[in-house]
């Protein structure tokens, strides 16, 4: 009897070790990245999957890892919840696999959360929703990078504010993140005074925003909001100022961080958002910043570096770039002994403390969320591409 004891509780041990440990052969960390390569969202996952590719090597040159590679494993989500979940469930089965890094579809994160954290595996995904990291009892294994909705929300109203605008109305997308723009939107204009008089939606896959943009522009007050918020992706908004200008709106827009997407605004896109503005993060304008700190210096090369590379500068390029770096700072602190243990590098992750690429990013036990309020600012659309407001 002592002896059956004795190895079943080695049994335990073992299976224990095997769910909580990974690694693939020959020393490899491999990071398994669900994205949207297809479908509505594939502009974003494809600038994601190009950075995620820049970073790993970048990494794997650097020696960070000591004998140690890592190796990307990418599928395509086709920016559909139920093709991201069916990913997710093969990545988390995998024993090969250290961590998992999501793209910036909101839905399916959320989707995604509960066997995340019942298989145990820590992921970080780049999309922007809060329920993405909350709440946190829910998503212990689960973490965001990328601009927070509130802050982006903050950062629009007291723009709003120091203009002496108190009138505004609202386009967001039908989805998770709209739906929380909506929200955020909403309750910091309340504090302010400034009232919402106009809310439109549209859906992630609409190619036509006119109708809605309309409707703001020219409501049947008969009188214009004083601005024009824009809550939807890159694309969208593009569509939206053109729209703006057609309805003769004379007042300005301002788009919301999910709104980010090339630095070089080309054809009906550099005319329709001349004069917007963009709440996003310095990385996207930092060949307009005087690099006085390590942080910002590092943020120039990473620029340098992505456009030379590939032509030109994709905004959120930088979250998917902090997103490798945090895991691998994670799997080098974490594995003293020379296992790599996804319990340990959940831990490290959960106390993350460091200016990345994007900006200022703090991780704590309450707060899954890493990107700092103060890491975003505001941008301007002019000559053709995004510039510091200031």
């Amino acid at each position: 009897m002592a002896l059956a004891s004795t190895l079943l509780a080695s049994s335990l041990t073992g299976c224990q070790f095997a769910s909580d440990s990974a690694g693939g052969d020959g020393g490899e960390i491999v990071i398994a990245a669900d994205l949207e390569l297809s479908g509505a969202a594939a502009t974003v996952g494809k600038g994601y999957q190009r950075a995620l590719e820049l970073k790993v090597e970048q990494i794997n040159e650097s020696g960070l890892l000591g004998d140690r590679t890592i190796r990307l494993d990418v599928r395509d989500n086709r920016s559909d919840p139920s093709e991201s979940l069916r990913n997710i469930g093969d990545f988390t089965g995998d024993s090969a696999v250290t961590a998992i890094i999501m793209g910036s579809c909101s839905d399916c994160a959320v989707g995604a959360a509960r066997t995340i954290n019942d298989k145990r595996v820590p992921t970080i995904s780049l999309a922007p929703a809060t329920a993405v990291a909350t709440p946190v009892t829910e998503r212990r294994y689960l973490f965001k990078l990328g601009p927070n909705a509130a802050d982006s929300a903050a950062a629009v109203a007291n723009e709003l504010r120091r203009r002496n605008i108190g009138r505004a109305s609202l386009l967001h997308t039908d989805d998770e993140y709209g739906r929380d723009g909506l929200r955020v939107i909403t309750a910091e204009l309340d504090k302010l005074d400034i009232n919402l008089v106009g809310t439109e939606q549209v859906r992630t896959t609409d190619t036509d925003v006119s109708q809605a943009v309309a409707t703001l522009a020219q409501p049947l007050t008969g009188e214009n909001p004083g601005a024009l918020l824009v809550w939807t992706s890159a694309e969208q908004a593009a569509l939206a100022a053109d729209s703006a200008a057609q309805a003769d709106y004379p007042g300005p827009l301002f788009f919301d961080a999910a709104a980010a997407g090339d630095l070089f605004l080309s054809g009906g896109s550099a005319t329709g958002t001349k004069g917007v503005n963009l709440v996003f993060t310095q990385t996207m304008v930092i060949d307009d910043v005087i690099a006085n700190t390590p942080a910002k210096a590092a943020r120039k090369q990473w620029f340098r570096d992505y456009t030379a590379r590939f032509g030109s500068y994709y905004g959120f390029s930088s979250f998917a770039a902090d997103a490798v770096q945090l895991i691998a700072d994670a799997v080098a602190t974490s594995t003293g002994d020379g296992s790599i243990n996804r319990e340990a590098i959940r831990e490290v992750l959960e106390t993350t403390q460091f200016d990345g690429l994007s900006g200022p990013i703090r991780m704590t036990p309450d707060n899954h969320s890493g990107l700092m309020p103060q890491a975003l600012t505001m941008l301007v659309s002019r000559g053709g591409r995004w510039r510091l407001a200031s």
